[in-house]
């Protein structure tokens, strides 16, 4: 296990306010990270810096031991594909269209066969083939955030014949998705990794956070305070001080992972029960 990205000592301001501080951690090559937290804590923040969307106020970003400002576009454009929150378009494109947008100018040149067995491959992986002649603009949220997963995708096949070593940043990429497409969503991240990348999700669910994650980073007032395997770093105190609520983890055969359910459920249900209560 090699590490792609390290970022040391990042602090973030805006108008005095410290976004990001006393941020340090490291990507792997072959693992899955998720940062998790309430609102506010700072987590798409902390993913910008380390795309080099946002330049930090203090502290580096080291993309395979070189500054990740110093980094051309071009370079960055192959190793490292980026799904943010919001991406809107105000053009009529397809669905199609927008996939192929993470070719354009990415890796070595592409035959034209090549070119659409990547298209292909990343809408299916998406579960948006059958959309592929849709306008964009008339998909629904959900719709709209799987195409720009097919978009990433491409990307990071496209940009595989320049860099081996690559990175995947998902900016809460399931907040608009209903159960099915979640899963399917995390199940492809992972199995990007599998594959040698490294990726970095930002998340908001604390159960599925906990089951696709190798490493955990939980920030609060724009600090990581705690990052780690989730079975290692997560407690009922650690919830308690972070997200200020009276849930307690219960650590559930046979993988021994923590799941949330509220205290007075713990209570009165039985082992069976949990089980499906924690699934």
């Amino acid at each position: 296990m090699t590490t792609i990205l390290e970022a040391r000592d990042l602090h973030f301001r805006v108008r005095g306010t410290a976004l990001v501080r006393d941020a340090s951690l490291q990507l792997d090559a072959g693992t899955t990270s998720i940062i998790v937290g309430p609102n506010g804590a700072g987590k798409s923040t902390l993913l910008k810096l380390l795309t080099g969307e946002l330049t930090p106020a203090q502290g580096n970003v080291r993309l395979d031991g070189a500054p990740l400002a110093g980094a051309p576009a071009w370079k960055l454009a192959c190793q490292r594909a980026v799904m943010s929150q919001n991406q809107r378009l105000a053009f009529p494109f397809s669905v199609y269209e927008v996939a192929r947008l993470g070719l354009e100018g990415v890796g070595r040149a592409q035959s034209r066969s090549r070119s659409e067995q990547i298209i292909a491959e990343a809408l299916e992986t998406a579960g948006v083939l059958g959309l592929a002649s849709r306008e964009y603009q008339t998909l629904s949220g959900g719709e709209q955030q799987r195409v720009q997963f097919a978009r990433a995708l491409c990307q990071l096949e496209a940009g595989r014949s320049v860099a081996e070593r690559q990175i995947l940043f998902l900016d809460e990429p399931i907040a608009s998705l209903d159960l099915c497409h979640q899963l399917a969503l995390l199940d492809a991240a992972r199995a990007i990794a599998t594959q040698g990348a490294a990726v970095l999700i930002v998340l908001h669910d604390l159960n599925l956070a906990v089951t696709y994650a190798d490493k955990l980073l939980v920030m609060h007032e724009g600090a990581i305070v705690a990052q780690g395997a989730p079975a290692a770093i997560l407690d009922d105190a650690l919830l308690r001080g972070v997200f200020r609520v009276d849930l307690a983890f219960s650590r559930l055969p046979p993988t021994g992972l923590p799941f949330l359910l509220p205290q007075q459920h713990l209570r009165a249900t039985t082992g069976p029960a949990l089980r499906a209560a924690g699934a």
